[in-house]
């Protein structure tokens, strides 16, 4: 019998489809007191202030030139460090975004696959927080904010969700709909929980659980793995509404086929299989020593 991770019910923002949108970029916020007000994005005091939390927000790309800059302007002011994995792009994608971001940490990826970009972006931060976010403009940076506010709350992992009250996507396919609810049903079958998305990148949890989720899948699956290993510890999880928006230029390296089967024998191999827990340090550590050494352009 699998171990049931601690499930709280999802925030739920009884917005209008068209509202989501058009708050997010005019850099306001549902508050969840109310039914069609909206406060002004800033920081509120329990986020950082008294608690001491930094945040770290970790940004795989590869060839997001066109896409990258755009991301980075709306990450909020008070994020404390944005850490860029990028995986061998052969754009613009560094130059763009140290234009973007000046303070910007750049981890240049020796491995390819996006679950092994996340680690190393993973193994660079130091933030109390870490917020995952993708450099293709999918998902709107002015939601950090609510992400942030759940896990200084008290919980320790905070999952989005395009399918909960509240949120929507206008990106998502009928075949990858149709995947992502069969692996979804799975997955809340085996981990005895109540999820309403699975395949979606827009997470944030606390940093001091990375040696306990010892992550090390390669590619795209990572997300679940993430998740998966994140129920077998137990830790505290809840979702959030999310809008998920087309990438801004470009094509998506998600392949439908290929990486579902990743993710159902992700599901099931952390679920029946033995696993190692040990984090891959043949493809993690030279990266981690190379965004960390002061020497490195």
């Amino acid at each position: 019998m699998m171990p049931a991770a601690r499930i709280s019910g999802g925030v739920s923002v009884p917005l209008l489809r068209q509202d989501v949108e058009e708050r997010l970029s005019q850099g306001t916020r549902p508050t969840p007191h109310g039914i069609g007000v909206s406060q002004p994005y800033t920081r509120d005091p329990h986020v950082h202030g008294e608690l001491r939390y930094t945040i770290s927000v970790v940004v795989p790309a590869k060839n997001e030139a066109e896409n990258v800059s755009w991301v980075l302007e709306r990450i909020p002011s008070w994020v404390d460090e944005v850490i860029l994995v990028d995986g061998q792009s052969t754009d613009r994608t560094i130059e763009v975004a140290r234009s973007a971001r000046p303070d910007i940490v750049v981890v240049e990826q020796e491995s390819r696959g996006k679950g092994l970009a996340l680690q190393a972006g993973f193994a660079a931060a130091t933030g109390d927080i870490i917020v995952m976010l993708d450099a293709d403009g999918s998902m709107h940076p002015a939601e950090i904010d609510r992400y942030v506010a759940l896990i200084t709350s008290g919980f320790d992992f905070v999952k989005g969700s395009r399918f909960m009250a509240g949120a929507h996507s206008t990106d998502i396919t009928l075949l990858r709909r149709l995947g992502n609810n069969f692996l979804l049903s799975l997955a809340n079958m085996i981990y005895g929980t109540r999820f309403t998305d699975l395949c979606y990148g827009y997470c944030a949890f606390r940093r001091q659980f990375l040696e306990r989720l010892a992550l090390n899948a390669a590619g795209f699956e990572i997300e679940s793995q993430l998740i998966a290993r994140a129920c077998m510890a137990e830790l505290r999880i809840t979702e959030v509404p999310s809008l998920e928006s087309p990438r801004r230029h470009g094509e998506s390296n998600l392949r439908t086929f290929r990486d579902g089967r990743r993710v159902l024998w992700t599901l099931l191999k952390e679920a029946y299989g033995p696993r190692d827990l040990r984090t891959p340090q043949d493809a993690l550590v030279p990266v981690a020593e190379q965004a960390l050494d002061p020497s490195s352009p």
